[in-house]
C-alpha cells in the first residue's frame, strides 16, 4: 500500500530539502512558487545523473531516553554545519515574518518553536542563495536560533523592555542546541556553540556592538557575554 504525497507534504519536503518557499511556505496550494522549485529539483536531479555515488549520510541520532527531541526532524536536513549561533530578535515575543527569513529556528517566550523559513542546508558552506543571514561574516557552516524577545532593551543600565527574555524559552534554547549538535556531530565550544555578543571575541570576526546575550532578563545574576555563553554551554551539555 503507497501513501499518497499531499501538497502540503510536498512542500514541507521541499523546504527540508534546502529549496525554500519564502512568500507562501507549506500552505497547501500548488502555486507557482511550488511549481518553480520541483522544477529546480527535477534539473538538479538531472544534473546528477551519472555523478559518481557518494557515500549516504548518517541518519540523525535519537535523543537520549526520558528527554524528547524539540527540533523535528525534517527541520534538521542533511548538511555539514559547524557552528551553532544564539541570538534574540529585539522584538516581540512572537515570531514575525521577518524574523523567520533570517533565522532557522526561534523560540517564542512560551518556549514554542517555529521554524524559520530559509533551510539549514542553504547556510551549508559556501552559503547558498537565500540562506538565514544572521551573523555578519559568519553564515557559512553556522545555524541560526534566535529567541523571541529583547524589543526596546537597553544593555547598560540594563533593562529588559517590554518583551524580557523568559525562563522558558532558555530551557527550549538549551534543547535544541543539544538536538542541533547531536544530529550535526557538532561540538560544544565556545567556538561551536555560541553567542552573537561573543562572536567578535571567540572567532575574531567583527560585528556591530551585539550584545546578545551579555544579560538574562529571568537570571540577572548573571553578567557578561562568557558568562552567558558558558551557563548555555554547561545546560546544553548536560542534555546530550
Amino acid at each position: 500500500m503507497t501513501m499518497k504525497m499531499t501538497v502540503q507534504s510536498l512542500q514541507r519536503r521541499l523546504i527540508a530539502l534546502g529549496y525554500p518557499l519564502p512568500k507562501f511556505g507549506a500552505d497547501g496550494d500548488f502555486g507557482d512558487e511550488t511549481g518553480v522549485a520541483v522544477s529546480k529539483v527535477l534539473d538538479d536531479l538531472e544534473r546528477l545523473r551519472g555523478a559518481k555515488p557518494v557515500e549516504a549520510s548518517k541518519p540523525a541520532p535519537l535523543a537520549p531516553s526520558g528527554r524528547k527531541s524539540e527540533v523535528p526532524a525534517e527541520w534538521m536536513p542533511d548538511a555539514k554545519m559547524e557552528r551553532i549561533i544564539l541570538h534574540w530578535t529585539a522584538g516581540a515575543h512572537k515570531a514575525s515574518e521577518f524574523d523567520r527569513g533570517h533565522y532557522h529556528i526561534l523560540i517564542e517566550d512560551d518556549g514554542k518553536l517555529i521554524r524559520g523559513l530559509p533551510s539549514i542546508k542553504l547556510n551549508e558552506a559556501p552559503a547558498k542563495k537565500g540562506y538565514a543571514a544572521h551573523t555578519l561574516g559568519a553564515n557559512s557552516g553556522s545555524i541560526g536560533v534566535s529567541l523571541c524577545c529583547m524589543g526596546g532593551a537597553n544593555e547598560a543600565p540594563f533593562d529588559p523592555g517590554k518583551y524580557p527574555m523568559t525562563g522558558a524559552q532558555w530551557n527550549a534554547l538549551t534543547s535544541v542546541v543539544a538536538d542541533l549538535c547531536r544530529r550535526y556531530s557538532i561540538p560544544v565550544t565556545d567556538k561551536t556553540v555560541l553567542s552573537h555578543a561573543e562572536v567578535q571575541n571567540n572567532l575574531g570576526i567583527q560585528q556591530r556592538g551585539k550584545w546578545d546575550f551579555t544579560r538574562l532578563a529571568f537570571d540577572p545574576s548573571v553578567k557578561g557575554a562568557k558568562a552567558c555563553g558558558d551557563k548555555l554551554r554547561a545546560e546544553a551539555k548536560a542534555k546530550l
